[in-house]
């Protein structure tokens, strides 16, 4: 059976109906959708109007378990909204920040085979309300709770200069309880441990994990090979983690030099993402098999 929900300019276009409950399912919720694999919740795609940018927040693992941070009262970096999208310095404004506003315009979700694909698309505006970029993603919602972003950034009527920087693009802000500095662990597909080691670094995949509540969950973020350059990854030891390719320079501290993506005037950029929520170590979810078998599988636009 196929569901099907979409929601353009944030109103109900088609009615939901769901599939069965071995699946990915999605339901219109007040301010977003509501993601559910095997009933039970997931995450919500947070996609209000009043909103600096979208994102999914609260994230679950299958038992329930929070992994995402809390929104209320954030004790630093009020920006790391769960998973999100952005990056700073876009024709000089910083969205990464939220001095630019990233609207959620369309939003179309619908089931088959189990699997849920969410289609959106987002502006980017400056604080004048005028559109910088405009963002394409298809986000895929595997049962076994990975995530496949598939980005594609189109330039409007003028180009669009991605500026060498490391905030930014495809990231996640951990509960604390698993953020390195409370006892959390750092791995990549390279074999090198710690944030120290793997921040900056190119890799298949970075995984981190750590406990909540007395169990251990985990998160992998993973560059597709597709991308027009290897990224790298802003990890961090008080738990945010992240995944871009617009930080040649700041990611090497000077070793290599800037390197700006433009985009012509309506040309498009496309980038391919994977984030992979877990239970268990790095070895015992088998990220790399996930990575390997699943997340490699991603073709084309």
């Amino acid at each position: 059976m196929k569901s099907v929900l979409a929601i353009v300019f944030g109103f109900v276009a088609v009615n939901l109906s769901h599939a069965g409950d071995k699946a990915v399912s999605f339901k219109d919720v007040k301010g977003g959708i509501l993601v559910t694999i095997d009933g039970s919740p997931f995450a919500v795609y947070n996609n209000g109007k009043d909103l600096p940018k979208p994102f999914f927040s609260p994230v679950r693992a299958a038992d329930g378990t929070i992994l995402s941070r809390p929104l209320e009262k954030p004790e630093d970096h009020p920006h790391h909204k769960g998973v999100f999208v952005a990056v700073d310095e876009v024709n000089e404004i910083k969205f990464w920040a939220e001095k630019g506003k990233i609207v959620n315009t369309k939003s179309e979700a619908k089931t088959s085979g189990g699997v849920g694909v969410l289609d959106v698309v987002n502006e980017w505006r400056n604080l004048d309300g005028e559109l910088v970029v405009t963002e394409k993603t298809t986000i895929t919602i595997h049962p076994n709770r990975l995530l496949v972003y598939n980005i594609t950034f189109v330039a409007p009527g003028h180009d669009v200069i991605f500026r060498d920087t490391k905030e930014g693009l495809f990231g996640f802000r951990m509960t604390n309880s698993m953020r390195e500095r409370e006892g959390g662990k750092v791995a990549n597909a390279d074999g090198l441990e710690g944030s120290v080691e793997c921040w900056g670094k190119r890799t298949a995949w970075v995984d981190y994990y750590g406990p909540v509540n007395g169990k251990t969950y985990g998160v992998a973020i993973m560059d597709h090979p597709s991308n027009f350059r290897p990224s790298r990854y802003h990890v961090r030891n008080y738990g945010l983690f992240s995944v871009s390719p617009f930080g040649e320079s700041a990611y090497t501290r000077g070793k290599s030099p800037s390197d700006p993506v433009t985009i012509k005037q309506g040309k498009t950029l496309n980038l391919k993402y994977g984030m992979y929520f877990h239970n268990g170590t790095t070895a015992e979810a088998k990220v790399g098999d996930v990575y390997n078998k699943q997340f490699l599988a991603v073709k084309g636009k």
